[in-house]
């Protein structure tokens, strides 16, 4: 299928070389192309410009046109931190968050995260992945054109591995890449475990049948007090690392222990959440920003917990390159939809409009290494794209809080 869309307001984050992503600087001039046009070929995008030097239509066959008036066009969402894999909701925790509980509360009484896996252990494997892929497809609608899925939800070997056979039959499902990480350290398990024994299982036992199975592509711990300590995150990297597995951490939620350091360090691909930011972390994640460790907000999880937005202008200032993501998870940020994302990004964090949309495609491709097949619009790549409404603005994007600014999604070139 070939097809022609002309007269577009504006081209954003269209390259004929991209970038693997952008500094904090740089994400502002995030590129615009003012009334171009863009040509698809076979899922696949053909070529693109500006509609004064547009070269005229050789062969009509197959062609379909579409005028693009007054509509922005755009790169699909990259969503670098889900936990898209779960059985169940947690609405009833939710309403006891209205009631006046806290998230430390409600994990102290056996919800949360422990909530979830003992949900997850009864679950069978196939009706798991029926559920998942349910709200990946879901995802997909409003936009995301590539994906990280964690497990994390087990707490045992057998239901961890589960999680992690379901995202890669979640991998098999779609066209659009998605990677896979092994959360080894989410939450201490009910029982005799300790943070210390149960980081060794995971790196002795668990991490060599996840290599064995070839099962994820990253590593990842919940760095936070009552949960897992700098000595879990350098016993589980120093594993990692002789597996052949780079990490994504969950680091400074509600507390900075040095864990974004430690990860900037280690070369961790990102450190995710970010809440609460000291100057030392700054500095450690600009001393290696050129192509090191992403810093990736969550804003849907500060939304829906209440509590303080990640510091972003104080992350771009220093030039050190911003990712945003969902954080899609049953208890702390139950949504997938990544243009609410951006939005919060515009409203809650300041972030200018460029600097979201860079944030949510290109940085959110290099956020889980994915660059070369999604974030931008080039040549050559795979037709995941999204069309505005009619809008005078990328600042749409936000103005409007109670619309979707998207109105059609394709991927590879199909309108979904």
């Amino acid at each position: 299928m070939r097809m022609l869309w002309k007269n577009i307001k504006g081209l954003v984050g269209a390259y004929e070389s991209p970038p693997s992503r952008l500094s904090g600087s740089e994400m502002a001039d995030f590129p615009v192309l003012q009334n171009a046009w863009l040509a698809i070929d076979a899922g696949k995008i053909a070529d693109f410009g500006p509609m004064e030097t547009f070269p005229g239509i050789v062969d009509w066959t197959g062609l379909e046109v579409v005028d693009c008036e007054g509509r922005y066009v755009l790169p699909a969402w990259c969503d670098s931190h889900t936990h898209l894999v779960f059985a169940a909701p947690r609405s009833k925790e939710f309403l006891s968050r209205l009631q006046g509980k806290t998230y430390h509360e409600i994990a102290e009484a056996g919800g949360g995260i422990l909530n979830s896996a003992r949900a997850l252990q009864l679950m069978p494997e196939d009706q798991l992945f029926e559920e998942a892929l349910v709200r990946l497809k879901r995802a997909i609608q409003t936009g995301t054109g590539a994906i990280e899925i964690k497990s994390g939800y087990g707490l045992d070997g057998e239901a961890e591995l589960k999680m992690l056979r379901v995202i890669q039959r979640l991998k098999e499902a779609v066209s659009i890449p998605v990677r896979r990480t092994f959360l080894a350290c989410h939450a201490v398990p009910e029982g005799n475990w300790t943070a210390e024994s149960w980081t060794r299982y995971a790196v002795e036992d668990l991490l060599p049948r996840v290599q064995a199975e070839g099962l994820a592509d990253y590593v990842d711990a919940f760095c936070e007090k009552g949960y897992f300590g700098l000595e879990e995150l350098a016993l589980l990297l120093d594993g990692a690392t002789q597996h052949g597995l780079a990490a994504k951490v969950h680091v400074n939620q509600f507390n900075a222990l040095g864990g974004v350091a430690f990860c900037a360090n280690a070369n961790a691909v990102s450190v995710d959440h970010l809440e609460v930011l000291n100057p030392e972390d700054v500095e450690a994640l600009k001393s290696n920003a050129a192509s090191g460790t992403m810093a990736c907000a969550l804003p849907g999880c500060s939304y829906f917990l209440g509590i303080p937005y990640t510091p972003v202008r104080e992350l771009i200032q220093a030039d050190i390159p911003v990712a945003i993501a969902t954080d899609f998870n049953p208890g702390s940020a139950p949504s997938s939809n990544m243009e609410r994302v951006v939005q919060l990004a515009i409203l809650k964090m300041k972030m200018l409009p460029l600097e979201a949309l860079a944030a949510a495609t290109l940085n959110g491709a290099a956020a889980m290494d994915v660059s070369d097949r999604a974030g931008v619009i080039a040549p050559g790549r795979a037709a995941n794209i999204l069309v505005t409404k009619p809008m005078d603005g990328l600042e749409g994007f936000a103005y409007d809080f109670g619309e979707h600014a998207v109105e059609k999604v394709f991927i590879d070139g199909i309108e979904v």
